[in-house]
This record gives structure tokens, sequence and C-alpha cells, in this order.
């Protein structure tokens, strides 16, 4: 019963990582690929139907890891409470500056609009990056299983090693990349041929990097990186949206699960001590909470998924970025 609720923990912090991932791309991109406010309110509208329901996966991941994993919720949230602060006000932002775009006259209303959209799109991508680095070195637990420490240096540090802001980079690259091939998959006119060109050459730069790194570390994932960069490149280049899109979906769902799972059963490591780690036995609620749990999933998941999966399927068609004449 354990190990099926981490699984599924992990899978719905995977569909939002990967969901909204392509929005926060979209925010990002906005600006760069739309030349005029007519290309920008083309952009904004491939995401228009389905950012608030990608966003519930935020909402399952974290309900699903209080309810299964309490002890693993109370370390990561209060090590980490003022970057989920942040996190929050700038998913506030994103979404005031998605729904208030249109309700404003002019288009220097909607520019200002565009201008919070990216900036509040960067900061969560880089925080969240910046956190999933976080995971892969650990936090300070101390024996009782708490995060040691006081005063905002407690959750501010570990933001500024560098496992946190190697994440935070790769994190921006990825977005960028699904933001560009979600783009050219989503959209007619100039604004997916600009999208093309920046797929192509957003995985090429991503090949050469991440071979790098991977050459240097000698790191598998880092060189299955840079080959699945090179495999995007080369679909991109040759014009098929829905490969180009799927591979780079594919490749952060990877990462996610990496991240995870990267130190076995241990789903909060310790940096004072490796025998205070936080593992999934250790950290699970009663087998009674469990199987409650297990009702409760067996009845809401898969409804989640049919309804996004059917909302995907009515707004299928691509959003024009030409102008028609009327």
């Amino acid at each position: 019963m354990v190990t099926v609720w981490f699984s599924l923990v992990v899978l719905c912090w995977v569909l939002f990582f990967v969901l909204e991932g392509f929005d926060f791309g979209v925010g990002l991109l906005g600006p760069a690929l739309g030349r005029d406010d007519h290309e920008r309110g083309a952009i904004v509208r491939t995401v228009g139907p389905f950012w608030d329901g990608n966003e519930v996966w935020l909402v399952a991941a974290i309900g699903l890891t209080f309810a299964a994993f309490p002890d693993w919720y109370a370390a990561l949230l209060s090590g980490l409470y003022l970057p989920m602060a942040v996190l929050l006000l700038l998913l506030a932002v994103r979404g005031v500056a998605l729904e208030f775009r249109g309700k404003g006259d002019g288009p220097a209303w909607r520019r200002r609009c565009d201008t919070a959209l990216a900036a509040s799109s960067a900061g969560i991508v880089a925080l969240w990056g910046a956190v999933l680095g976080v995971l892969t070195h650990g936090l300070a637990v101390g024996a009782d299983g708490q995060v040691t420490g006081a005063g905002p240096g407690r959750t501010l540090a570990p933001l500024v090693s560098w496992p946190a802001l190697a994440g935070a980079a790769l994190a921006l690259y990825a977005a960028l990349l699904i933001g560009a091939t979600f783009l050219a998959l989503r959209t007619t006119g100039p604004v997916h041929a600009r999208a093309r060109t920046w797929s192509f050459r957003l995985a090429t730069a991503g090949t050469v990097l991440l071979g790098a790194a991977g050459f240097l570390s000698t790191s598998r994932l880092v060189v299955a990186a840079a080959v699945l960069c090179l495999g995007v490149a080369l679909i991109a280049r040759h014009g098929h949206e829905l490969l180009a899109f799927g591979g780079t979906a594919l490749g952060i769902a990877g990462a996610v699960v990496a991240v995870f799972t990267v130190h076995g059963d241990v789903v909060l490591r310790s940096t004072l001590d490796p025998a205070w780690s936080l593992t999934t036995t250790g950290a699970a609620a009663t087998p009674s909470a469990l199987r409650l749990l297990s009702v409760v999933g067996v009845v809401v998941l898969p409804g989640v998924l049919v309804y996004q999966a059917f909302s995907y399927w009515v707004f299928r068609r691509r959003v024009a970025s030409e102008r028609v004449p009327s």
C-alpha cells in the first residue's frame, strides 16, 4: 500500500510539472514569439482552456502527500515554507494575468498582463526547479524528523546551494523547450513558424550543453538527457510537432521521477545524519488511513483524468496567429 501511494504521489507531481510546464513555457515565450498584440493574444489562447485544470494536479500532489505521507509533508513544507509562500503568490499573479488580460481596454493593459505573466512564470519555474534540486541534495532533518534551524535562513539557505541553482536553470530550460514545442503544435501562422525555429534551436543548445555536462560528470542520466534533446532537435527540424512535444514531455517526466527516486526509499535525505532521513515507510500514514484514502482515490482520480482528457479533445484545434481578413 505504501509503494502504491508513493507511486501515485509521484504521478501527480509528474502530471503537474509536465502539464503546467508548457503553461509556464508559453507564458515565458509570449513576449518573445508574439510580435504584436494579436499574436500575443493567440499565444495566450493556446493555454486558456487548460491552465486552471492543469493546476489541479498541484493541489492533488500536495493533498496526497499530506494524506499519505504526513511526516514528509510536514518536514518538506516547513523546511521550505518561505519559497512555498512565494510560489503561491506568484501562482496568484500568473492566474490574475491570464484571467484579466482580456478585461482591460487597450493594448497597454494587455502588454502589462503579458509582462506579469512572463515574470511570474519565470519565478515559478525557477523556484520549483530549485525545490527539486534541494530534494536531490536533502535538508537538515534532525532526529525528530523536522528540519533544524531558525529564522529566514532556515528556509532560504537551501535555495542558494549548487543543486538548487542547477535545478532552477534546468527547469527554466525545460519550460522554454516544452513551451516552444507546445506552441509549434497548437498554433498556425507566424507564431507557429517561430515556435518551430525556437524548438530546434533550444533542443540543439540543450544537446550541446547537456552533452558537455554529461561528459564532464560521467552521469548516465545527463547523457540520456542530451540524447533525448538531440532526438527532439531532429524531430523538430523535420516538422513533427507532436513527436517533439511528446519527447520533451517524456524527458520532463523522467527527470521528475529521477528526482523523487534518486535516494531509493528515502523521500527526504538528511544532510546531518543519513540515519535521520525520512523513508517512505517511516513517513507514511497508518495502514487504516491509507485504506480509507484508497477508497477516495479510486473514485476521484479516474474522474479527474477522464475530464481533463475530454477537455483536451474538445479544444484540440490549432489557434490561428495570422490575421484573417473579415
